[in-house]
């Protein structure tokens, strides 16, 4: 079997509270599959059950090395799914509220990329 690209989805996520990268991450990961459906899956890749779908995440967040991998790929409800997280997105100045135990004034925004592989 050959393995194809069948969509490429692109996302943006921002943690305005919290200062956590693994919520940037993962709501970048959700705002890149929130709008689609992939009946072309079956219709024309031919797979009988979405977890046959090979799923790569490419993330970018400040402070990749805080990233709880497990956790942001729970956002996928099916595949075989792989991470990758490096450094990048950006750091934005926002307003810490203390009823948001927030750390500091800093908004983590985080991009992904979310491509969708089938063996052919």
């Amino acid at each position: 079997m050959t393995r194809k690209r069948f969509v490429i989805e692109m996302g943006m996520g921002i943690d305005q509270h919290g200062q956590d990268p693994t919520v940037a991450a993962s709501r970048a990961v959700r705002n890149a599959i929130a709008h689609n459906a992939l009946p072309g899956i079956w219709e024309v890749a031919g797979l009988s059950h979405p977890n046959e779908m090979i799923i790569e995440v490419q993330i970018a967040v400040p402070y990749p090395e805080q990233v709880r991998e497990a956790e942001v790929l729970e956002v996928l409800p099916f595949g075989q799914k792989n991470l990758k997280v490096e450094s990048g997105g950006m750091i934005v100045q926002g307003r810490a509220i203390e009823e948001f135990n927030d750390k500091n004034d800093d908004m983590y925004i985080a991009v992904a990329s979310v491509t969708v592989w089938v063996d052919i």
